[in-house]
């Protein structure tokens, strides 16, 4: 494929995503596939000579689409929202087009720098305290990780090298085999200081935990993956209230703000901390400007070497729907997360498991866990909507997450009249196969 032809499929492409993501309530949110499905669809092993562009795109509807779950959906409520926009789609296309590889200064500068720039916008949307932006001369700042356990394992490697050097110097007699087997790290089931737990959306105290960590020496990482995003609303960033007592933050613009998957913003208040655990200066990668002082490399803060231009797609987002649309958009959600309680409270035969903080809603029927579970096989086997579940103290609850850019109240409105009816026709035969017995 030459420069000309390209152009002219890069449009086509372009059309059809286009058209997809346009398109796409009409497609059935979730597969009919069964495990193994793609295989005797596709040849038994590369071919040989060169197939035309036409033979692949075609094969896009016939092998791929049969099998995708569309999370772009609006009948998506599963997870979380794992985001999605033209600008953040097209800052992609040009991130795949300089095709760099930014493990360092030298390696592409503006690479670099846009990334650095960026975390400081987003910090500061959050209303970070001014420690952990990177501005001209701060000692602390911020990177795109691919996804927040990856920044959990980051800051949990920097703080281990941390207090081994620490008590190393108090202690020189200890080799580090020593130190390291009287370590301890402490967390929760959900692992480390949460805001907006995976399984129900709930909110570690902060203002408790933080004074303690800071008084025992104990590194405080602060994991807000989904709920981060709204933070950059003021009626909603309270909730980060006591973040000034963490070493490290991180949230996930991928899932909520509208930046395509990966990109996950992590801060850290003292940069020197995650360079010390993994700085790596083979020859073939250093370059002059380092001594300045001035230079970040990235491949300092991450367990990868190489890294794509991620910054680009934050630029994007954040030039083109500005504070105030990216501000608009997660308010949207949150009206219609509340929507959808409203319409689950107006039904005596169903619970609302946790408070309804953002755009998350836990729910269940009164009833047994079997019930739920039995509920739960109904919604996902019709494939008109696509939820998953979780475990709240013993419970079997039904999670309904706000996932879709494209979502609107008519929506929740049909989704709630589905489960409702689903609901209908299983307490029927529920009662009836009980009352046998």
């Amino acid at each position: 494929m030459d420069a000309a032809e390209f152009r002219k499929r890069g449009k086509e492409m372009v059309d059809y995503v286009a058209d997809y993501l346009e398109k796409i309530e009409k497609r059935q949110v979730f597969p009919d596939v069964e495990p193994g499905y793609l295989r005797p669809l596709v040849a038994d092993s590369a071919p040989q000579d060169p197939e035309s562009f036409e033979d692949v795109f075609k094969d896009i509807e016939k092998i791929i689409m049969p099998g995708v779950t569309h999370w772009h959906s609006p009948y998506f409520f599963a997870y979380f929202p794992s985001a999605s926009s033209f600008p953040a789609l097209l800052a992609d296309m040009l991130c795949g087009g300089i095709g760099c590889v930014g493990f360092s200064w030298a390696a592409s500068p503006a690479c670099t720098e846009l990334e650095t720039v960026m975390l400081d916008w987003l910090g500061k949307m959050v209303n970070l305290p001014k420690e952990f932006l990177a501005e001209k001369d701060g000692q602390g700042g911020g990177v795109i990780q691919g996804s927040a356990s990856e920044a959990t394992l980051i800051a949990l490697l920097a703080a281990r090298t941390k207090i081994i050097r620490q008590v190393q110097s108090e202690k020189p007699e200890l080799t580090e085999a020593e130190i390291m087997g009287t370590l301890v790290a402490y967390a929760s089931d959900q692992f480390c200081a949460t805001l907006g737990t995976t399984s129900c959306c709930s909110f570690d105290k902060l203002l408790e935990l933080g004074p303690i960590c800071n008084k025992e020496n104990i590194w405080m990482h602060i994991d807000a993956a989904y709920a981060g995003s709204a933070f950059i609303c003021p009626e909603f960033r309270h909730l980060l209230n006591g973040v000034e007592f963490a070493d490290s933050f991180n949230f996930n613009p991928h899932k909520w703000l509208l930046v395509n998957f990966d990109c996950s913003a992590m801060w850290v208040k003292k940069r020197s901390d995650l360079i010390g655990a993994f700085k790596l200066e083979p020859l073939y990668l250093q370059h002059h400007h380092q001594e300045s002082g001035l230079v970040t490399d990235y491949r300092h803060w991450q367990i990868p070497l190489g890294r794509r231009f991620r910054s680009l797609k934050l630029w994007f987002v954040l030039r083109m729907y500005g504070v105030r649309g990216l501000q608009e958009h997660i308010r949207k959600h949150i009206r219609l997360s509340h929507q959808f309680e409203h319409l689950v409270l107006q039904d005596e035969r169903f619970e609302i498991c946790a408070e309804v903080v953002l755009g998350l809603v836990c729910f269940r029927l009164k009833g047994s866990n079997e019930l739920n579970e039995a509920l739960l096989k109904s919604i996902n086997d019709a494939k008109k909507i696509h939820l998953v579940p979780c475990h709240l103290r013993e419970k079997f609850v039904l999670r309904f997450a706000v996932c879709s850019r494209t979502v609107e109240s008519t929506h929740i409105k049909f989704a709630w009249q589905h489960i409702s009816q689903l609901a209908t026709d299983l307490l029927k035969t529920w009662e009836h196969n009980h009352h046998q017995q």
